[in-house]
């Protein structure tokens, strides 16, 4: 009797798509400022890379806002990420309202009635993150990495709670990365520390 064997499985080595290291400050502003200034680049693409390089916004998160989480009141454009909402400074909020205004001039008529601020090609559904991933990996836009590079600058600047609050961050999220970025949430515990 002649046993037949099956032959080995080798997988390829796995490939990380996620970046490494955060980007370093002035790194991240020279990106962000690239974006904000190039008109060459889709208004889309650069309204995300402002809510990833100034909100540090997964784009996970990203895709699933509504057009309701916009709030422009004549003079300040907020952005409901967290409690409050973000204030989006110009020229981040100028570029906002403009591509809402473009969101109303798709070619399909799926998209115009969105309620998604990102919408997908698939009626009614959020653009893939994959997909708006890719698309700012290709413009220069390091999401992760943008990402983390953000939220550590805002948690050296700010308490913890408060940027984790604003952001719509988990506390656990945001005490991992004060931890990562060198600080404790003990320099914001409530109470009097004078004595």
């Amino acid at each position: 009797m002649k046993t037949s064997r099956t032959p080995r499985l080798t997988l390829p080595p796995q490939v990380i798509n996620q970046d490494q290291a955060p980007l370093h400050q002035h790194r991240r502003l020279a990106i962000l400022r690239r974006t904000l200034n190039d008109d060459s680049l889709s208004l889309r693409a650069r309204v995300a890379a402002a809510l990833v390089l100034l909100y540090a916004q997964p784009v996970t998160r990203i895709v699933r806002l509504t057009v309701d989480d916009v709030v422009d009141d004549g003079g300040t454009v907020t952005v409901r990420l967290g409690d409050p909402p973000a204030p989006l400074p110009e020229p981040v909020a100028g570029l906002m309202r403009a591509y809402l205004q473009s969101c109303q001039q798709l070619p399909y008529a799926s998209s115009r009635s969105s309620q998604w601020l990102f919408p997908g090609r698939q009626p009614g559904q959020p653009m893939n993150p994959v997909s708006l991933q890719a698309h700012l990996r290709e413009i220069g836009v390091p999401p992760q990495r943008g990402r983390t590079s953000a939220i550590r600058q805002l948690v050296l600047q700010a308490p913890a709670p408060v940027i984790a609050k604003a952001l719509g961050y988990h506390d656990k999220t945001a005490t991992r990365l004060v931890t990562e970025a060198g600080r404790t949430w003990s320099r914001y515990a409530p109470g009097d520390h004078t004595r």
